[in-house]
């Protein structure tokens, strides 16, 4: 027990100690200023170097477990030109914002003066295994930056005080500081306990250092691999002290009483699928519980259990992100638990965005339908992001799967292309704005009207939507009983019931927002009628009146027609009506007849086209008859336009044609208007607004690859017809750029065969193939020289006349037709060249080619020489045999082929190319090798000492190939066992020595060729006996031992630990006779022939060598020794540790 002087000594040298640590890091505190406040760049700083986004960046943090800690960054705005996105990692690869809950909250703010956007992490109740490196990454649409940061975690503080002699306490309860004594004792047994009390603590620590649903993986793993994998999904940086607490966790092995089968640490599972977790049980009668999140699952068409015999199974049906968490499966007292991961699949674009045109301070709806609830999505204009910021000028609307881009007032500056964005895909259209422009369909006509009759002004515009007001000589008519204003649609109507003298005036209708009036002006007509007592015959009182009276009347169809023809005559006349040659009687109905005194009137409430037709009135009263003919002409829209079709397209446009309409409504026509619309789609946009006067219209900025639908309407000056039935779907494509490179590779007599490369520009198109065409020169006519489109850059045109000149060229075709062509830079004559004949002989076969008897003979020579030159083998004066050597000859090589070579296939072979009086020849030189015969005549010549010479003769077959050498083996009479003594000897004779006195060898002798030794050695044929000198050796009857025993280890193997990536060995020794044999094995399976592992025999010593051992190396290995009569086994545990 140490004394109350040296106690108080360590103490105080203890404290000294920790003073100078503190000393040591105190230095370290103000390096993290410069991360959180980053000064001004220093000279020597690269100006080259992007700027950093982080104004403010967190540095190394230390925090007690227990508490918690708040992390912030913030992030310069003004180089962004959005919000930035941020992502906070653990380690490398672990996402904190998965785990956004009670220990990680994330919050974010942005200061709109300064321009700074703070983002901040707080993690509550701090473990150890928050500790470690930690990664914050910013992105924005085209920049991004990170950086990085430490927490490090310490135990919590004790509650003693830091100065050591407030422990030394006085016995004595006077205030008194010099009474009472130290109890040296009791304060030794108080630091005691506190030392018991730290070691629990830590011991607390390391057990709650990672959480405990961790534990539960880590102690369900069966595969080394998997703790590997645990520890980067979970950001566990300490994977050895892990590893050793798990070590101590596990040191009994519990095998499962009620799972045979167990759960996966984990499953993943694509969103809208079903996943299947199976367990297995070894009682079929055991109870069984599902729990999610701690909460039990109950049978229902989301969750479905299954029992398959001793199989448990929980089916979970279209799984959600709410699926995605922590399952346990409980039998009695025993649990297993798993994680279920959802994987999101990518958001997808079902139904696109369609194209607009609409009207200054139109209300605008951009409307697309993706595959999920609730996606997030991206709103762009022309390439830039449309955010809430907006929300004066633009409202974004989600419903479900439908997503809404709103613009209540549209102006000018809205026109443009509108994109939206999700992580699957992207639909984009065009918003085309247009000032308004009303058009004046009707015109307000002048009316004369009687006295207490009814006056209408009625007129028509383009728009329903448009009001407007009513004006009398400037001043505006107000409603009253006698005046109704009604608008219906696009019609305005002024009506007056019972006219009087003061409503003469000028009527004028003003549209709202547009700088238009139209006027019409009111006669009262007064009638005086004086009664003359007499009679007269019947009078018809129309304009332009004559023998024969016509007059013809022109309505607008769907307007009313009210024809009031005047007739006196004494007595009342009867008036007839004819329509056509048909009398019309009728007095109801759509068209009638209206009789009056001194008046008849024919009316048609809604003409339509059947009603034109020459009207005829007679009248008729005793004093005579009188009649008139009227011609009612119905004029109205034109039918639509007939023949629309698209005649050809390109790259961003397409040429429209059509015929006109076969019916022009009476009135000739003033042009057409055209629309078109993405197929699929039911937005038309216009594409013109003042009427075309041509049958050829060519629509522009289409999106190449995209399929488009175009309609045509007719205008005359009743309005605009009915819209033409749609063209057929087409695409704008641009054909290809014209073929490059045209060149001419080869020409005879009859044919040219030219070569190119593709156009630099294919489209969307693609590239269909090639057309190829020609022509004489002095003439204008191609001539197509292929009927079908060549799919390679290469084409040989044949039947081409003899010595003309001729020029070529190649056209480029897709479905959008054939591209510009690409000729040849001048014409080419049609003329073999002769060309010299020559052998081109490789390199290889310029010396003696050597083959093995057996192998395959292929030699392909080329040679050059036009015409094509004729090819003659021979072997030694005399034509090659067809059965044994083939030859295949072409206009560039020729080929000589031997499938199995024979040694009578050697010698030499002459090649002869000829055209007409020209040749050139070569000689390739063949030989067929195969290995030697045994030298003969092995003979022992003498025997001196330890020393034998030997001699032979060289074999007499040397397998076509020179003799290299010999090899030389010796073995003992009494064994037999052959061992070498010269690998390669030269000479016919060697002289063997270091022989052992009192053995007597026999000897043989192998050739040695190319191919090899001989199959059959040479033996000698006599014995050398290496004789004792001045000894006779008599041997004595007696009983041979048995030296035979059992395999017996006798060094066992060792457990050993060793390092991953350095190379080990595991040795041990076995003794037995006969010669046991040898098994190594690890984890029981016997270790074959694996590169990895070396096994070495020497003298009983076993050695099994493991190069540069991983983790799955480690377990236990085996030694297994076998002979006849046992075996015997020795084992080790081999444990493989990665370096931190």
């Amino acid at each position: 027990m140490p004394q109350p002087k040296q106690a108080a000594a360590e103490k105080k040298e203890k404290k000294e100690e920790k003073k100078k640590e503190e000393a040591k890091e105190a230095p370290e505190a103000p390096k993290e200023a410069p991360e959180e406040h980053p000064a001004d760049p220093k000279p020597q700083d690269k100006p080259d170097e992007t700027p950093s986004l982080f104004l403010q960046k967190p540095g190394h943090i230390l925090v007690e477990c227990g508490k918690e800690v708040a992390l912030e960054v913030q992030v310069d705005g003004s180089q962004l030109p959005t919000k930035p996105s941020i992502k906070w990692f653990k380690g490398k690869w672990l996402e904190l914002g998965i785990k956004s809950g009670l220990r990680f909250q994330f919050k974010e703010t942005f200061d709109k003066e300064k321009k700074v956007y703070t983002f901040e992490l707080r993690i509550g109740k701090v473990v150890i295994g928050d500790r470690g490196d930690y990664r914050c990454e910013v992105a924005s649409k085209e920049k991004s930056d990170t950086c990085t940061f430490n927490i490090d975690v310490e135990a919590p503080r004790t509650e003693e005080s830091d100065n050591v002699l407030q422990a030394f306490k006085r016995t004595g309860d006077g205030k008194d500081k010099v009474a009472g004594e130290l109890d040296f004792s009791g304060l030794l047994k108080k630091r005691e306990v506190q030392v018991e009390e730290r070691k629990k603590k830590k011991k607390d620590d390391e057990e709650d250092a990672f959480p405990p649903e961790i534990w539960e993986l880590l102690k369900g793993v069966t595969k080394k691999s998997e703790y590997e994998r645990i520890a980067f999904q979970y950001g566990i940086t300490d994977l050895r002290g892990m590893l050793k607490r798990l070590k101590k966790a596990k040191v009994e092995v519990k095998k499962s009483a009620a799972f045979t089968r167990k759960l996966d640490p984990a499953y993943q599972v694509d969103k809208g699928n079903k996943i299947k977790l199976v367990v297995e049980i070894s009682d079929p009668d055991l109870p069984i519980k599902w729990y999610k999140n701690g909460q039990e699952i109950k049978p229902s068409a989301k969750y479905i259990f299954e029992n398959v015999g001793k199989k448990r199974i929980l089916t979970i049906n279209k799984c959600t992100l709410a699926d995605d968490a922590a399952y346990e499966c409980a039998v009695a007292d025993e649990k297993l638990f798993t994680e279920l991961f959802v994987k999101e699949p990518p958001v997808v674009i079902t139904k696109g965005l369609d194209d607009h045109q609409v009207f200054v301070g139109d209300r605008v709806e951009l409307e697309v339908e993706v595959s999920e609830e609730g996606a997030q999505v991206m709103w762009m204009k022309d390439g830039v992001e449309l955010t809430r910021d907006m929300a004066f000028k633009y409202r974004f609307k989600k419903d479900g799967k439908k997503h809404y881009l709103i613009i209540n007032e549209a102006t000018l500056e809205d026109s443009g292309q509108y994109k939206i964005m999700t992580n699957g895909g992207q639909s984009e259209a065009e918003l085309v704005v247009e000032e308004k422009q009303l058009e004046v369909l009707q015109d307000i006509a002048d009316l004369t009207v009687k006295a207490a009759e009814q006056a209408e002004f009625k007129c028509e515009v383009s728009d329903e939507k448009v009001t407007g007001k009513w004006y009398k000589n400037g001043v505006e008519v107000r409603p009253s009983k006698r005046i109704h204003i009604t608008h219906k649609g696009r019609f305005h109507k002024l009506v007056i019931e019972d006219v009087r003298p003061e409503d003469e005036a000028d009527y004028t209708f003003i549209p709202d927002g547009f700088a238009l009036s139209l006027s019409a002006k009111l006669n009262f007509l007064e009638i005086k009628v004086e009664y003359v007592p007499k009679q007269e015959p019947p009078k018809i009182h129309l304009d332009c009146l004559g023998k024969m009276a016509e007059n013809t009347i022109v309505v607008v169809a769907g307007n009313k027609v009210r024809l009031d023809v005047p007739i006196t005559g004494e007595p009342a006349p009867t008036v007839t009506w004819m329509k056509g040659d048909q009398p019309f009687t009728n007095t109801e109905g759509r068209a009638h007849i209206e009789v009056r005194p001194e008046e008849s009137s024919f009316v048609i409430d809604s003409a339509e086209r059947g009603d034109e037709d020459k009207y005829c009135i007679t009248v008729t009263n005793p004093m005579g008859q009188d009649n008139a003919v009227l011609h009612i002409k119905v004029v109205d829209v034109p039918d639509p336009p007939e023949a629309v079709r698209i005649t050809s397209v390109g790259e961003d446009w397409a040429i429209l044609v059509w015929e006109p309409p076969k019916y022009d409504g009476g009135q000739p026509l003033t042009g057409y208007l055209m629309e078109r619309k993405k197929k699929g789609s039911m937005r038309w946009m216009k594409l013109n607004f003042e009427a075309y006067k041509d049958t050829t219209y060519e629509s522009t900025r289409m999106i190449e690859g995209v399929l488009y639908e175009m309609r045509v309407f007719a205008v005359n000056a009743i309005g605009v017809s009915q819209p033409s039935s749609n063209t057929k779907p087409f695409m704008p494509i641009a054909p290809t750029s014209e073929p490059t490179h045209l060149t001419l590779e080869d020409v005879t007599d009859t044919t040219a065969t030219l070569k190119w490369r593709p156009p630099e520009r294919l489209g969307a198109g693609g590239i269909d193939g090639y057309l190829v065409q020609y022509c004489l020169e002095g003439s204008d006519e191609w001539v197509p020289a292929n009927t079908e489109l060549v799919e390679r850059c290469g084409f040989t045109v044949k039947g081409l006349p003899t010595g003309e000149r001729i020029q070529f060229r190649v056209i480029g075709v897709n479905i959008a037709g054939q591209s510009t062509p690409a000729t040849m830079g001048q014409p080419v004559t049609i003329r073999e060249i002769v060309e010299q004949p020559k052998i081109r002989l490789p390199r290889q076969l310029r010396q003696t080619y050597i083959k093995k008897v057996g192998e395959q003979v292929n030699l392909l020579i080329p040679f050059q020489g036009k015409p094509r030159p004729k090819v003659t083998w021979t072997k030694d004066g005399r034509p090659l045999d067809p059965k044994e050597v083939s030859i295949r000859n072409s206009d560039l090589d020729t080929i000589l082929f031997i499938r199995s070579a024979a040694r009578h296939h050697s010698g030499p072979y002459q090649l002869s190319v000829q055209i007409e009086n020209m040749e050139d020849k070569a000689t390739i030189q063949i030989c067929v090798v195969e290995k030697p015969g045994p030298p003969v005549s092995v003979l022992v010549k003498e025997v001196w000492g330890f020393n034998v010479l030997l001699e032979w003769e060289p074999p007499k077959d040397d397998g076509n190939s020179e003799i290299t050498g010999y090899a030389i083996q010796k073995a003992d009479k009494k064994t037999m066992e052959w061992f070498t003594v010269y690998e390669h000897n030269r000479l016919t004779r060697c002289t063997v020595s270091d022989l052992v006195m009192g053995n007597e060898y026999s000897f043989r002798v192998y050739s040695l060729n190319v191919c090899g030794l001989s199959e059959v050695p040479g033996v000698s044929k006599n014995t050398a006996l290496i004789q004792k000198t001045g000894i006779i050796y008599k041997p004595l009857d007696y009983q041979e031992h048995d030296f035979r025993m059992a395999p017996r280890v006798l060094t066992p193997l060792v457990d050993r630990t060793v390092v991953a990536g350095y190379s080990t060995a595991l040795n041990c020794a076995v003794r037995g006779h006969p010669k046991p044999k040898v098994i190594w094995m690890k984890n029981q399976v016997e270790i074959r022939e694996d590169p990895k592992f070396l096994m070495k025999n020497s003298q009983g010593v076993l050695t099994l060598h493991i190069r540069k051992p991983s983790p799955f190396d480690g377990g236990t290995y085996s030694c297994l020794a076998i002979n006849e009569l046992g075996e015997a086994l020795t084992e080790c545990r081999l444990d493989v540790r990665v370096p931190q």
